[in-house]
């Protein structure tokens, strides 16, 4: 009986945190705020459950977070967060470091409280949160950029700040140097980083020539890869959330069989971590406790959020350029979430005397200043210039097969994109790929040169393993660019079409594409082609 209502508990807490998600983008606010008030309605001052155990709730908050990170990792595009890599870098480093010192200074000198316990705050709020950020930042049509260096930056800044918080809170604040602390988070990051890279290509060489007799293995299979690398880091004495978010990066970006499958079971998995996460947090916070907390809570959270967040952008982002108005919108993304509250829990464990007021000061303003910054974030992206319209991007299924050496991809034709009303003929696939079949209402059938493509038509193709990046490349191109893609040179390193288009010979000063070049820019711009002598002949192609 008692196993029977824990699982029917458990099961209307994730239906409640599921329906969370619709009113929290009904209402502009973040979902997280809601699991936290999930939390505390069941918990003792609510409903009147008693949870103070805060050896499980560490365990449990850090295979959340692994799991969010794997999450995270898996969805980020390399060839979006390889420009910014540096950049995020720096502020998970040099960034908390600044944003740690003057956030620590100030508790000491507002609140009037020991070297130890300003340090204390100043960590345990240092890091900006991976779970915050990916929730909200992915629902923003910013820059590519701009949102992978902040969910770059979340993934990366974990572990200095735990080793940090954990050496001040223990016994070693009284032996360990500067020096010390520094190298063992260098190891730790180099360390998680390596073991990442390497446990994720051995699992992409493993599954890329696994053939599972069912597509929903394919999905366990690679989260327990992801997990492989986290407790393999581990043993190794680096960093697990380093580990986890490489590997899922590496892992997300690679050909994988049933590829949007494995995303969208990440996703799942993401949710549930997220809505795990807080609502154990919030059964963890005593409210009648939080009273005396709320003006620390607010002295330390405008400090943050002013003056340190912005001097840590400032001093990173030198060595970049990046904008004023980009740093401006960086700064103020900069949430505070699950980490900084896990964090405060570990000076609990250790029997520090102010232990408990840190806690509830970091609870609150984790909770008030998430509640300020996340709905203003839409009306400062506008202001700040770094709204972008979002592309129409396919999302391409595969599965192997590996007798003919070829892949099996499918997609969906999304809505708006330029690949509605592109004949079959134009998709001009690379040589030996076919497109074999479309799905439409209901309906399979085999296209001709004479089919046209709509939204929501199913696409199935038979692709030979070397020319797959090339065709995917293609349709991707076609998807933001319309037919007139191969013309613009819109695909970078696709190489032109196997064969010149119908009416081209190639001849001894033209390749069979320069003309059409020009006259497929000249048609787009509205401009008439420069030529000489002659105007260049109209492809019999182009519509």
């Amino acid at each position: 009986m008692d196993l029977n209502l824990v699982i029917g508990g458990a099961a209307l807490v994730l239906l409640t945190g599921v329906a969370a998600v619709r009113v929290s983008a009904r209402a502009g606010l973040p979902s997280l705020l809601l699991y936290l008030v999930i939390g505390l309605a069941i918990g003792e001052a609510g409903l009147g459950l008693q949870f103070e155990d805060l050896e499980l709730t560490m365990v449990l908050s850090t295979l959340a977070l692994a799991v969010i990170l794997a999450e995270g990792g898996f969805s980020t595009r390399w060839d979006v967060i390889r420009p910014v890599v540096g950049l995020a870098g720096m502020l998970a480093t040099v960034g908390v470091a600044a944003s740690v010192a003057v956030t620590a200074l100030i508790a000491y000198v507002a609140l009037d409280v020991d070297p130890r316990t300003a340090l204390l705050l100043g960590a345990v709020v240092g890091s900006t949160d991976a779970a915050a950020t990916f929730s909200i930042m992915r629902r923003l049509p910013v820059r590519p950029r701009l949102r992978a260096t902040l969910e770059a930056e979340s993934g990366f800044n974990d572990p200095p700040v735990i080793i940090l918080v954990t050496v001040v809170a223990s016994d070693a604040w009284y032996e360990a140097q500067g020096l010390e602390i520094a190298a063992l988070v260098v190891f730790q990051l180099v360390v998680g980083l390596v073991t990442g890279l390497v446990v994720a290509m051995c699992g992409q060489w493993l599954l890329s020539r696994s053939a599972l007799p069912a597509a929903g293995l394919y999905p366990l299979a690679t989260f327990a890869i992801l997990f492989l690398a986290f407790s393999t880091a581990g043993v190794l004495g680096g960093s697990g959330l380093m580990a986890i978010y490489v590997a899922g990066m590496w892992l997300g970006n690679a050909r994988l069989p049933h590829h949007q499958a494995t995303a969208g079971f990440a996703d799942g998995m993401g949710w549930l971590a997220q809505i795990g996460l807080f609502v154990l947090l919030g059964l963890l916070a005593s409210p009648n406790r939080l009273a005396d907390a709320v003006l620390p809570a607010l002295i330390v959270g405008v400090g943050l959020t002013f003056v340190a967040r912005p001097l840590s952008v400032a001093l990173c982002s030198v060595w970049w350029r990046v904008p004023w108005r980009h740093q401006v919108f960086l700064s103020w993304a900069g949430l505070r979430g699950a980490v900084p509250i896990v964090l405060a829990t570990i000076p609990i464990t250790q029997g520090l005397p102010e232990a408990e007021q840190i806690f509830d000061v970091v609870f609150l303003l984790v909770t008030t200043f998430v509640l300020i910054q996340a709905p203003s974030l839409p009306w400062l992206a506008r202001r700040t210039g770094v709204v972008v319209e979002r592309a129409h991007e396919i999302e391409v299924e595969s599965a192997p097969l590996e007798s003919i050496d070829a892949s099996l991809l499918q997609f969906e034709v999304p809505p708006g994109s330029r690949l509605a009303g592109v004949f079959a003929d134009d998709l001009r696939l690379p040589s030996g790929a076919v497109l074999a079949l479309v799905g439409r209402e209901g309906k399979v059938s085999v296209p001709d040169r004479h089919t046209s493509l709509r939204p929501g038509d199913q696409l199935l193709l038979v692709v030979p393993e070397r020319v797959r990046n090339q065709t995917e490349r293609r349709l991707q191109a076609i998807s933001r660019q319309g037919r007139l893609a191969v013309w613009l040179d819109e695909e970078p390193g696709a190489g032109p079409p196997q064969e010149p288009p119908e009416g081209r010979q190639p001849g001894r000063r033209n390749n069979g594409r320069h003309d059409d070049v020009r006259a497929g820019r000249a048609l787009a711009t509205g401009r008439r082609p420069l030529s000489r002598g002659r105007r260049p002949r109209r492809p019999r192609s182009l519509p």
